[in-house]
């Protein structure tokens, strides 16, 4: 038994019974082993959690970085939209992921952070536009794993307009975006393609 495979199995069990049931005397029993042997990899649930939103966030965190002469606006939504899909990977994804710290992932954030910059957008907007969007997309997957007695569209007044979870993440994001873009305006024009 290796630190990635207690990962893997963590991940399958929060899939199966989420997060509030993922235990480590559950994890122990699934893997056939002694809880305290858990210990040798992971000192406390916490760091256990921890690895497990790392290990989770895998398929953005691999994500290819933006291009040079890439249009920023496409990137920003394309990479809000990759750790959207990332956190429903997994039951309770958002959740596992809320609070973390990217540790692991500074470097990358660098560049992100870089690549606006040197698109046109100031950096102050662009770090609080990648907070805003970071957060907001963690909200909206909340919302959405938490959505297990979804209410019929028929149900809702007629001025309430029923938009799904992927319509208000992309209406949400979409404001953003123009935040952004206003900031980047006023400063001259981003580099497109």
């Amino acid at each position: 038994m290796n630190r990635g495979t207690v990962v893997a199995e963590a991940l399958d069990l929060l899939d199966e019974v989420g997060l509030e049931t993922v235990s480590t005397r559950r994890l122990a029993k699934r893997l056939g082993v002694e809880q305290p042997s858990l210990y040798y990899h992971f000192k406390t649930k916490k760091d256990l959690l921890a690895a497990m939103a790392q290990a989770a966030m895998a398929p953005h965190a691999t994500a290819p970085l933006p291009r040079t002469g890439q249009d920023w606006r496409a990137w920003f939504l394309d990479n809000s939209r990759s750790f959207r899909r990332t956190l429903l990977m997994h039951r309770d994804g958002a959740r596992l992921h809320a609070g973390t710290v990217p540790a692991g992932d500074l470097d990358r954030i660098r560049r992100k952070m870089a690549f606006l910059v040197a698109s046109g957008v100031p950096e102050q907007p662009a770090q609080m536009a990648m907070l805003a969007s970071s957060r907001f997309t963690i909200g909206c997957v909340l919302e959405e794993q938490a959505d297990t007695d979804a209410t019929d569209p028929a149900d809702l007044p007629a001025d309430v307009p029923a938009l799904d979870h992927e319509s208000a993440f992309e209406a949400g994001l979409a404001l953003i975006l123009g935040g952004l873009d206003q900031h980047a305006t006023a400063t001259g024009p981003a580099t497109t393609s």
